[in-house]
């Protein structure tokens, strides 16, 4: 059983107890196995296409006067970094002898890439999506069915990924031997080591990128969080590398770090965001992908410790972030990237022109193409949100000098 700090653990019904014993020890076993190794890498290099470029944003450094560079993994196939991670677990149920997967999904990047491996290995896929997610993101579903998905509207709850996250939770109670393909940093023991390991890549990619085109380490990393898989990824790689500041850019209406408590949620010790009676807070974002009760375990000790910030950004943060990397750079980020452009600048602001930071492009802006509309607004949001920004970094800076 994993713990980070007080934060992870085995938290689920006796029925998926032995389930998730089986899956442990097939990873543990994979870690180990040469074979599962080099097929894991081939398939990220040859199918999903890493290593993913880093970019120097010379547009947006000039303007906002430091040495910027975007981590692109909306540059893999299926548009994001969700493809890590699916093919790793996809890889490790094909070993278990596995047939059938289940998966929830947010913003659809997750469900795509689930799908996406299924038709390449063979396997049924089930994908459980909240009914206002399946919405907003109506061009992911479809991509997900026309690679042979199943997927299953949510109408409980909020509608949104916790709820797809207990309807599959639920499946595999019911459907022990089948997979449960997770794909945030999130959930019981083995999950958010294994997602983790998965997603790694990002951050070894990047630490190895820049010391090629900089010849020293980034001042910053940013990264959006939501469950957390993406910036998880990328600080793993720099957690003891006390010289780069890593800050996790949370949805200002969904901040579990900013404000959330210690509780139990889908089968983890995390912090949460709840009443006061302990039942779970409805949360909001504009990205599907950030809007979550709850954070990996990992992030809620990389808080507690001191090796990450985590701050929040608001949709009009996100929605400035999205049309300013647009029209400079001609790159259109996925909204949940946004959040981090948006801070990311805001950091920028404050640095030298020889200083370096690196902004996580988690995935690409196709599918919020619903937002086109509110970008005809012209300005900046106001004082990017500073009311609620100020108010989580306040509570940050209490939670880590505790």
């Amino acid at each position: 059983m994993t713990y980070f700090g007080e934060f992870g653990g085995l938290f689920v019904p006796e029925t998926l107890v032995s389930p998730l014993q089986a899956i442990s020890e097939a990873y543990e076993n994979a870690k180990k196995d040469p074979a599962f190794q080099s097929e894991f890498q081939r398939l990220l290099r040859e199918y999903a296409g890493r290593p993913s470029m880093l970019y120097f944003a010379k547009n947006l450094s000039v303007k906002y006067g430091c040495r910027i560079y975007l981590k692109r993994e909306d540059l893999l196939h299926t548009g994001s970094h969700k493809i890590n991670n699916a093919l790793g677990q996809a890889l490790l149920a094909k070993s278990m002898g596995k047939t059938r997967v289940i998966a929830e999904t947010g913003a659809g990047q997750h469900g795509v890439a689930c799908a996406t491996v299924c038709a390449l290995m063979g396997l049924k896929c089930v994908v459980y999506m909240g009914s206002e997610d399946v919405i907003r993101q109506n061009l992911n579903v479809q991509r997900m069915r026309l690679l042979g998905a199943t997927v299953v509207p949510v109408e409980s709850g909020t509608k949104t990924l916790k709820d797809a996250i207990n309807e599959a939770l639920r499946d595999f109670v019911a459907n022990p031997d089948s997979y449960y393909l997770i794909g945030s940093a999130v959930g019981p023991t083995p999950y958010p080591e294994m997602v983790r390991d998965f997603q790694r890549a990002i951050g070894d990619e990047t630490k190895a990128q820049i010391l090629k085109a900089e010849g020293r380490l980034p001042d910053a990393v940013v990264a959006c969080v939501g469950g957390g898989s993406n910036a998880i990824g990328m600080f793993y790689s720099f957690k003891d590398d006390q010289s780069v500041k890593k800050i996790g850019v949370e949805a200002y209406g969904a901040a579990s770090l900013g404000y959330g408590q210690t509780g139990v949620l889908h089968g983890a010790k995390t912090k949460i965001l709840q009443d006061s009676d302990g039942q779970i807070s409805g949360t909001h974002s504009i990205s599907a992908g950030l809007d979550y009760s709850a954070v990996g375990p990992e992030h809620a000790f990389f808080q507690s410790a001191g090796i990450a910030k985590y701050v929040s950004a608001n949709d009009e943060d996100a929605l400035f972030g999205f049309k300013e990397l647009s029209l400079q750079e001609g790159i259109i980020p996925a909204l949940e990237s946004a959040h981090a452009v948006a801070h990311g600048l805001k950091v920028a602001k404050t640095m030298t022109k020889d200083q370096i930071l690196v902004i996580n492009l988690s995935g690409r802006g196709d599918k919020d193409a619903h937002a086109l509309e509110a970008l005809g607004k012209e300005k900046e949001p106001s004082a990017w949100g500073k009311n609620e920004i100020t108010k989580i970094n306040a509570k940050t800076t209490e939670a880590n000098n505790q």
